[in-house]
């Protein structure tokens, strides 16, 4: 008999929600009246910690924290909150298992990172933001909501439920084929924009722009409970 090609087991097909605006996504514009002040602060940060590709973390560029001063990040929250129609957004603390990475401001490069689909996770949050900071990038470096493609050209889903936390408890592995997710919708970029959506919802950012700190996708990014 031939030898027969090893083929990689199926991958769980999760359920699929179509991403529509002011239910699963918000956007915001004009969002800080001191963007231009907001930028500035950033650019100046002294202090960055490197992820990939300058050191072997699975976050891409250098990121530093806070992106947003107490009182500007309060407003924020409370626009956050009427917008999605609940009494307030809050982000855990380190006590309660949180994220380290919530109001942060992330600077990543043209070929410093491919577009990567992933959720955040359902224990840390149920709503996440990016607020985008840098007023020279082009629209196609916003963010993207994917989905599974499969096998024969068949689409399946882009949420992770209960009783998993993030997409690698969903599909049971970090490593999947290349080919394993599609676009599904696209938000462009534009300065002092705030993207809001589900935090359970497949997203990862379009793509990436820039060489240097000044012309780099900038953005900050949060992640709150509700």
């Amino acid at each position: 008999m031939p030898p027969q090609q090893r083929q990689s087991p199926a991958l769980p097909v999760l359920p699929y929600r179509k991403p529509t605006r002011g239910r699963d996504y918000w956007v915001l514009d004009d969002v800080m009246p001191n963007i231009d002040e907001i930028r500035a602060r950033c650019l100046a940060k002294e202090h960055w910690d490197e992820g990939y590709p300058h050191k072997p973390e699975a976050w891409p560029g250098i990121r530093a924290m806070p992106a947003l001063e107490a009182d500007e990040l309060a407003a924020l929250e409370a626009l956050v909150a009427r917008t999605v129609g609940v009494d307030r957004v809050w982000a855990l603390s380190e006590a309660e298992g949180g994220t380290f990475n919530h109001n942060c401001v992330q600077v990543v490069g043209e070929g410093e990172c491919e577009p990567r689909p992933h959720t955040d996770s359902r224990s840390l949050c149920r709503y996440a933001a990016v607020l985008y900071l840098n007023p020279g990038v082009p629209k196609q470096a916003g963010t993207s909501f994917y989905r599974q493609s499969l096998p024969g050209g068949r689409l399946g889903g882009n949420m992770v439920v209960a009783p998993h936390n993030n997409l690698v408890d969903a599909l049971g592995t970090r490593y999947v084929p290349a080919d394993s997710f599609t676009e599904d919708l696209s938000v462009p970029h534009r300065y002092n924009r705030l993207l809001l959506y589900t935090a359970n919802m497949m997203h990862t950012a379009t793509g990436y722009w820039g060489s240097t700190l000044e012309d780099k996708r900038m953005t900050a990014v949060f992640f709150w409970m509700a």
